[in-house]
Order: C-alpha cells, then sequence, then structure tokens
C-alpha cells in the first residue's frame, strides 16, 4: 500500500498561457473562471490546483482533450515553469533549483513515458534502453548489464538485438517503459502511454503495468482520457476540467460519491459493482458485533456476488490484505449495489 508521506506536494498551481501571465496573475480578480481568464487574453492550462502524491502511489490523473493533466504533469518535472504557487518534489521547491540541480533530479529521481514511442529507429532494442544510462556517462558494461536486467523484466528477452521496426505496436511500448526504468526513478510519469494501442495489446499492456507496478512499488503520475483504464490502474483519480481538478479521490468514492455533475457524467454508465471494494463500501466498526469470517476488503462485490447472496449475516466483517478486520459491510446495501434497489 502507498504511503502517506507526500513525494510530490502542489500547492495553488497555476500554470497561464499569455503575453504576461505571471503580471495578469498578480492583478487578477479572484474567482475569475475559465471563460472569464479565457476572455482575458489568457488561457489556463493549470487553475489553482493542490494536490499531493504519496509514496508508492499511482495517481492517474485524467480527463477530456485540453482539460489540463498533461500540463498539470509537465509542471511537475518543470517542463513548464508555473505561473502562481508551489511544486515540492521530495521536500525540494523545484522553482528554486537551478539548471544543473533540475537535470540531477530528472536524471536520477525521474522517468518519463509518453504516447509517442520515441525510439531511436537505428539503435536495437538494448542499445535503445541503455541510451538514458550513455548519456549518464555510465560504464558500457553496467549500462548493458541494466538494460538486460529490465529488458527480462517487461518481457522482452530474446529480442535484445531487435530494431525498433521489427517490433509490434506493443513490443515497441514495452522498449520505451524499460528504458524509462533503466535509470531506476523513483518518480515516474507516464502520459496516455498505451492510448496508441489496439484494445486487446492495451488491455495486455495494463496488465502487465500493474504487475510491474506490483514488483517494484514506484510513485507513478499517470495520464488517461480513459476512464475504465483509470479505474482499473489507479490508488486515487483526479479529474480534470479546464485546468482545475473537479475531484481526487479513490476509484470507489469516485465512482459512489461524485463530487460534481461532471464527474458523475463519467461514472453513469459504469456498473458500479465491478469498480467498488468491499473496503469502499464498508463501514467503520465503532463497536458494531460481528461475527464468523471476513471477506476480503480488495474483493469487488461482483466478486462477492456469490457469497453475498448464500451468505444471510446483516453485517459481513471486512478484512485488509493481512487479515485484520478494518471494517464491517451491511449486506443489504452490497446486494443494493448489485442487483438495484429494491
Amino acid at each position: 500500500m502507498p504511503s502517506t508521506s507526500p513525494v510530490i506536494s502542489a500547492k495553488n498551481v497555476w500554470k497561464l498561457f499569455g503575453a504576461s501571465p505571471q503580471r495578469y496573475l498578480t492583478n487578477m480578480t479572484p474567482g475569475r473562471s475559465y471563460d472569464d481568464i479565457r476572455a482575458d487574453g489568457y488561457i489556463a492550462g493549470v487553475k489553482d490546483v493542490s494536490i499531493e502524491v504519496g509514496r508508492g502511489e499511482m495517481l492517474v490523473i485524467m480527463g477530456l482533450s485540453g482539460s489540463g493533466k498533461s500540463t498539470l504533469v509537465r509542471c511537475f518535472s518543470r517542463l513548464h515553469d508555473i505561473t502562481g504557487g508551489t511544486i515540492e518534489v521530495e521536500g525540494q521547491d523545484i522553482m528554486a533549483m537551478d539548471e544543473r540541480e533540475l537535470i540531477e533530479l530528472r536524471r536520477n529521481k525521474m522517468g518519463m513515458v509518453f504516447q509517442s514511442f520515441g525510439l531511436l529507429p537505428h539503435r536495437t532494442v538494448l542499445d535503445n534502453v541503455a541510451f538514458p544510462l550513455e548519456m549518464r556517462g555510465q560504464d558500457r558494461h553496467e549500462r548493458r548489464a541494466r538494460a538486460l536486467e529490465v529488458i527480462q523484466l517487461v518481457g522482452l528477452e530474446g529480442r535484445e538485438e531487435y530494431f525498433p521496426r521489427e517490433l509490434s505496436g506493443g513490443q515497441q511500448q514495452r522498449v520505451g517503459i524499460a528504458r524509462s526504468l533503466a535509470i531506476e526513478p523513483d518518480i515516474w510519469f507516464l502520459d496516455e502511454p498505451f492510448s496508441a494501442l489496439d484494445p486487446l495489446i492495451r488491455r495486455e499492456m495494463q496488465d502487465e503495468f500493474l504487475r510491474l507496478q506490483e514488483m517494484l512499488g514506484k510513485t507513478i503520475v499517470f495520464i488517461t482520457h480513459d476512464f475504465d483504464e483509470a479505474l482499473r490502474l489507479a490508488d486515487r483519480i483526479a479529474i480534470m476540467r479546464n485546468g482545475a481538478v473537479e475531484q481526487c479521490d479513490t476509484p470507489d468514492q469516485i465512482v459512489m460519491n461524485p463530487a460534481t455533475e461532471y464527474v458523475a457524467k463519467f461514472t453513469e454508465e459504469i456498473d458500479k459493482a465491478r469498480v467498488v471494494h468491499a473496503r469502499g463500501l464498508a463501514s467503520p466498526l465503532n463497536g458494531t458485533a460481528v461475527e464468523g469470517t471476513a471477506i476480503d476488503g480488495g474483493a469487488t462485490i461482483h466478486n462477492l456476488a456469490r457469497l453475498l447472496i448464500n451468505d444471510t449475516r446483516a453485517h459481513l466483517p471486512v478484512a485488509d490484505a493481512k487479515g485484520a478486520v478494518t471494517g464491517v459491510l451491511q449486506r443489504q446495501k452490497a446486494l443494493d449495489l448489485l442487483l438495484g434497489d429494491a
């Protein structure tokens, strides 16, 4: 499980595009809407965003095209200089870093994977994966050994001497992921990495990605416009619109308790029983007497369907991954989610 210690902390972050954005922000009347700002000749790529990313967490940022999700992530790595607010990475204000410090941060702490694979066409898989280590000045023997290690990790063993043109789209994406992993980043930014893949390969890459995260425990910020993908991958989801975060919460809470009408539109076609976990529907114990075998808090209500129908207990204890009872699930509430309200 991710730690509560924030690796990335963004507070009241603005990124405005226009002629004199900092002067405009300094003099801006509070409460200006996205459309008001646009009418003044500026675009709010990021609009007063405060958000934290915990250690080992996978935060998925989603929204429609132009919502600001890619701009926000580029602010996290200072590929964009922000107009206002603060961003700290590992407790360091990245806007206060000089060029050398920023390069070191990106080289040693951050990995990035983008939708366009960006592979070097005249280099083999092995050389593509080793490329960032070469740029770091690492010894040839060491970088080859590390590249072989991550190639095996992403399931491309045996294709080390292939060129990108000899690989499928999914295999090329794995090379991009391996290249990013080669530098052993603590923080991993992925900007719609699977959107160019067909649905079957995309599903396989999601499975592979979840396997890698289970093994490596990276801190990940993952951008997507696909709500199903967000629900499948995320510890928490931040839904953006017009540069602002409409809601940031667990998939269970996004589906069960959308904070705005806009968020509700994303969830209206979702089969909630396939998304909501027992722990997400459970209430604190608060002295409630529970008996019998506990159910797995990590299981979805859909996966628990047969048990819920056959078990006659009104209240079911819910356990965490270590078997400790952490809450209580009202059977009727779960059945209503599964079958619809009576």
